[in-house]
C-alpha cells in the first residue's frame, strides 16, 4: 500500500515538472511555490519507500546529493553563470529522483541538456519560424532555459520508476 501511494505521490509530480519545464521555457522563471511542492512531493515518496521497504538509505542518499548539488552550484549563481531557479531545481531533483537512480536521471540530464545547446545554438533545425525566432531571441539574450532540460531528465526517471514499481507490485 505505502509503495502504490509513493508511485502515486511520483504521478502527482509529472503535471507539476511539465508546469515547471513550460514556465521556464516561456519566462526563464522558476517559481519558488513550485520547487518547494516538488520537494515536498519527493521527500514523500522517499519517505514512504522508506517506511515500506524499510531501507532509508535512499532517502539518505537522496538529500546528501541534494545538499551537494545546491552547494556546488551556489557560487556559480553567484557569478551568473546559472539562474537561481535552475540552482534550486537542480537541488531539489535528487529527492524526486531518488538516491538510487541519480545514474538515470545524469544520464537523461546530460541528453536532454545537449539537445537544448543544439537547438539554442541551430534555431533553423525547428519547424515553425516562431521558435526560431523565439530560440534566436534566447541565443541573442545568451539564456538556455535550463529548467526545460532538468524537468524532462525527471520525467524521464519518474516514467522509468513507475514502470519499474508498478511491474513490480503487478508481479507480487
Amino acid at each position: 500500500m505505502l509503495m502504490a501511494v509513493s508511485i502515486l505521490m511520483k504521478l502527482i509530480a509529472t503535471p507539476l515538472l511539465l508546469k515547471i519545464g513550460w514556465k521556464d521555457f516561456a519566462t526563464q522563471k522558476i517559481a519558488n511555490s513550485d520547487v518547494l511542492l516538488l520537494l515536498a512531493l519527493g521527500l514523500a515518496s522517499l519517505f514512504l519507500a522508506a517506511l515500506a521497504e524499510n531501507f532509508w538509505w535512499n532517502l539518505g542518499l537522496s538529500a546528501i546529493a541534494g545538499a551537494l548539488l545546491f552547494l556546488l552550484l551556489f557560487p556559480f549563481w553567484l557569478l551568473r553563470k546559472i539562474g537561481a531557479g535552475d540552482v534550486k531545481l537542480l537541488a531539489v531533483a535528487p529527492l524526486v529522483s531518488g538516491g538510487a537512480d541519480l545514474l538515470i536521471f545524469a544520464i537523461a540530464l546530460l541528453v536532454f541538456a545537449l539537445i537544448t545547446v543544439t537547438i539554442v545554438r541551430n534555431p533553423m533545425l525547428l519547424p515553425s519560424p516562431a521558435f526560431r525566432a523565439y530560440i534566436k531571441h534566447l541565443d541573442h539574450q545568451r539564456v538556455v532555459p535550463f529548467g526545460v532540460p532538468i524537468s524532462a531528465a525527471l520525467l524521464v526517471t519518474i516514467a522509468l520508476q513507475v514502470y519499474g514499481l508498478a511491474s513490480r507490485l503487478i508481479l507480487t
